[in-house]
């Protein structure tokens, strides 16, 4: 008995231990990003996915905009990726009912984008002169949106793009420089995280306005977005990465130097500190979290302007069911 045992027992010892299963997910470069690179670092996938009954080894791949993110998850690259709002939400209405529909499963940010002014006469919208030029990112971005619908409510129905003519396009680093230098035709710089606060260290550099005031509250400017055949074919997936970024936001209003420690060793800075980032992700705390806010004011908008061919009824049409519990917009 006791050798048909050891016999029955060899080929459990000599097996392969269950192999991990890689989840790939796109990230990106800035402060907005902290919760993903916090979900590297501390192996918040593999922990997540443990409590799941999954064996997962998190991959992090980084991405310089949505339109890259977007491509990659698409051909397979990655399973899921960061996303600014509005491009999540042209993905999801571009491949509707299809596999490759992409649906949010976890904000990452609600961080404010703030257009900043260097030019005295420049209190509100109707002050850009012609030549006055207004930086951001890119031409479609969550900032570029967050423009054209401040200008229909300064100006009018049909006038969001009234000054479409005066961006332009500058890396943050560069349109940083362009607006606290002065010396050029940049008059504007629709910012973010900790650029906003770089910039507003000098005197002349003011606000003009915030997105919250522009959508009526906090709104989310990274989602966390994956493919319907992707959630479909991992149904526990969705609440693993939800979980993760929860824990990660948790982390940065729990231990904000730890926080930034992160950060700063993944994006080393020579503007800020580690003290700086402190108190940036101390004044930040509630910017973070998996919740989406603000899809469906997002969505109206780019409907109305002929950007979205079926904007969603409800912010949950874009979101797995691991959000329709949460208090999202």
């Amino acid at each position: 008995r006791v050798f048909a045992l050891a016999a029955a027992l060899l080929p459990l010892l000599a097996a392969p231990a269950l192999a991990q299963q890689p989840v790939r997910i796109g990230t990106g470069f800035g402060i907005g990003f902290l919760p993903l690179m916090i979900a590297d670092e501390l192996d918040l996938i593999e922990k997540h996915g443990r409590a799941a009954g999954l064996n997962l080894r998190g991959e992090f791949q980084r991405f310089s905009g949505s339109a890259a993110m977007n491509d990659a998850i698409l051909s397979g690259a990655v399973d899921a990726g960061g996303y600014g709002l509005p491009a999540l939400l042209i993905a999801w209405d571009r491949a509707r009912n299809t596999p490759s529909q992409i649906f949010a499963v976890a904000g990452i940010t609600t961080q404010p984008l703030i257009l900043l002014t260097n030019k005295a006469g420049i209190t509100g919208l109707a002050g850009f002169a012609a030549a006055d030029k207004i930086a951001m990112p890119a031409l479609v971005s969550p900032q570029m949106y967050v423009l054209q619908l401040a200008a229909e409510r300064a100006f009018g129905a049909g006038q969001h793009d009234r000054l479409r003519a005066n961006v332009v396009s500058l890396p943050h680093p560069d349109a940083l420089a362009a607006i606290v230098s002065g010396g050029t035709e940049v008059a504007g710089y629709f910012s973010s995280a900790p650029f906003t606060q770089i910039a507003l260290r000098d005197s002349k550099v003011r606000v003009v306005l915030s997105s919250a005031d522009i959508l009526g509250g906090p709104a989310s400017f990274l989602v966390l977005g994956a493919t319907r055949r992707y959630l479909q074919a991992n149904p526990q997936m969705a609440r693993v990465l939800n979980a993760a970024l929860g824990e990660a936001a948790d982390l940065i209003k729990r231990e904000p130097r730890r926080a930034a420690e992160i950060y700063l060793k993944v994006e080393p800075s020579r503007t800020l500190d580690i003290d700086a980032i402190e108190a940036l992700l101390k004044e930040m705390a509630d910017d973070f979290g998996p919740t989406v806010r603000g899809a469906k004011v997002y969505a109206d908008f780019m409907g109305r302007i002929g950007q979205l061919r079926n904007p969603p009824a409800d912010w949950k049409d874009i979101a797995d069911p691991v959000l329709h519990g949460t208090p999202g917009s």
